[in-house]
């Protein structure tokens, strides 16, 4: 289970930032909100084929940009 403990001399907003981020490096949210409804498999390929394609975009774009240098 993930927690922090309070720092000495630490401010509660500044051990609740320290949260989030642990949240957000363990993908804890990612997968709380994945898990709020139910999605068909059909609809979970296709959003991870867009999300690869997305990617080969990225990764292209960056060659492109580094052929041009």
């Amino acid at each position: 289970m993930t927690g922090v403990k309070l720092r000495e001399g630490e401010s509660f907003e500044e051990m609740l930032r320290r949260f989030k981020k642990v949240l957000n490096r363990d993908r804890i949210m990612e997968e709380v909100k994945r898990l709020e409804y139910y999605e068909k498999p059909s609809e979970r390929r296709k959003k991870e084929l867009a999300a690869a394609r997305r990617r080969l975009l990225r990764k292209l774009r960056q060659l492109q940009e580094k052929l041009r240098k």
